[in-house]
C-alpha cells in the first residue's frame, strides 16, 4: 500500500528535523568562534572586535577568538571569511570600504559585497586630517592652499587602498580641487608610525587611533570629516567648516558571515552581537573610542551596505581610483 502524501510529507519533515546540519543549528554554538580582523592589530577594526568580541563571548558561552588576518587592503582576510564553512563559527568586523569599495577598486579581489550576510552595524564615527608638526598648515584653508602650491613633495598616507582614510582623501581631492601623492600602507600602525617619523605628511585616520597622538601633540589635528564636531575634539572644525563645503565622510564598521550561513544562525549570531553592543561597559568603551554605536537589525544593516556602496562607488568612478 502506498503512503498517502500526508504521510509522506510528515516523514520528511522528521528527517529533516532529525538531520546532522539541523541538530548542528539547533546546538549552535558549541565551540570557539573566529572572529576575523581583516587589518593588523592596534586598528580601529581590531579594537572594536576585541571589545564586542569579549562580551560575545560571555553572551554566547563560549570563546570568541580573534584572527588578525592583514593584506591586500583587507581582500586576504575577507576572502577567507567569504571562502569559510557557512556555519556561524567564522565572521568579520568589516568597515566602509572593505565592502563597498574593495570589490570595485581591486580587479583581483575575489569577492564582491554579496558573498556576505550582514549581521549588524556596530558603529560609525570621524575620520581626523592629521598632519606631521613639520607642515606649516595650521587649517584646513591654508594646507589647501599649500597644496595647490606644492611640487609634489607633501604625501599623504592611508591604511590601505579602498579605507575610509583613502576614500576621505580622495573625496578632499576632488571636493578641494587639489593634488597629492597617496602612501598607501597596510593597516593603521605603520601609516601612522611613519607620519609621526615625517617620512608622510598627512592622512585621514580614524578618530579613536588618532585621538591619543592629537591629545599628545605628536600629531596636528586640522578638521574632523563628519557633519558635526566630535565631542571628543570639540575645538577642531569639520571640514565643512573649514572651507570644503558639504564635505562628510563617515568610516562605519558592521560584522558580516558568509552569505550561506542558515537564517537561525545568522539570527542568534545578529542578536547576541546587538545585544553585546548594547551592554553598557561595551557602550561606554567604545563612545570613549569615538565611535557612535548602532546595534541594528541584519535588514538594516543590509540596506545601509546599498545605499553606501552607491555613494561610494559614484567616488571610485569619478576620482579615478585603481588598485591592480
Amino acid at each position: 500500500m502506498k503512503a498517502s502524501p500526508l504521510i509522506l510529507c510528515l516523514m520528511s519533515l522528521a528527517m529533516m528535523a532529525g538531520s546532522p546540519a539541523t541538530r548542528a543549528q539547533d546546538n549552535y554554538p558549541d565551540r570557539p568562534i573566529s572572529l576575523v580582523v581583516p587589518y593588523q592589530p592596534g586598528g580601529t577594526n581590531d579594537i572594536i572586535a576585541r571589545v564586542v568580541g569579549a562580551r560575545l563571548s560571555d553572551e554566547l558561552g563560549v570563546p570568541v577568538v580573534v584572527d588578525n588576518r592583514p593584506g591586500a587592503g583587507g581582500n586576504i582576510g575577507a576572502l577567507h571569511v567569504a571562502r569559510s564553512a557557512p556555519d556561524g563559527y567564522t565572521f568579520m568586523v568589516a568597515p566602509a570600504g572593505l565592502l563597498t569599495v574593495n570589490p570595485i577598486l581591486y580587479k583581483s579581489a575575489g569577492f564582491s559585497v554579496k558573498d556576505f550576510a550582514p549581521l549588524t552595524l556596530a558603529g560609525s564615527l570621524p575620520n581626523v586630517l592629521l598632519a606631521h608638526p613639520s607642515v606649516s598648515a595650521a587649517s584646513v584653508s591654508e594646507l589647501i592652499s599649500a597644496l595647490k602650491k606644492d611640487d609634489g613633495t607633501l604625501t599623504f598616507a592611508s591604511m590601505g587602498s579602498g579605507t575610509s582614510g583613502h576614500l576621505s582623501a580622495e573625496m578632499f581631492k576632488m571636493m578641494a580641487g587639489v593634488t597629492f601623492e597617496h602612501v598607501p600602507y597596510k593597516g593603521s600602525a605603520p601609516a601612522l608610525n611613519d607620519l609621526m617619523g615625517g617620512h608622510v605628511h598627512l592622512m585621514f585616520d580614524n578618530l579613536p587611533t588618532a585621538l591619543p597622538l592629537v591629545q599628545s601633540g605628536k600629531l596636528k589635528a586640522l578638521a574632523v570629516t563628519s557633519k558635526t564636531r566630535s565631542e571628543s575634539l570639540p575645538a577642531v572644525a569639520t571640514m565643512d567648516e573649514s572651507g570644503v563645503s558639504g564635505y562628510e565622510a563617515t568610516a562605519w564598521f558592521g560584522f558580516v558571515a558568509p552569505a550561506a550561513t542558515p537564517p537561525a544562525v545568522k539570527e542568534k549570531l545578529s542578536k547576541a552581537l546587538i545585544a553585546s553592543l548594547r551592554n553598557p561597559e561595551v557602550q561606554d568603551q567604545l563612545q570613549k573610542q569615538g565611535v557612535d554605536v548602532v546595534a541594528n537589525s541584519m535588514e538594516e544593516f543590509g540596506s545601509f551596505i546599498e545605499t553606501e556602496a552607491d555613494k561610494w562607488g559614484k567616488v571610485v568612478e569619478q576620482s579615478g581610483m585603481k588598485v591592480d
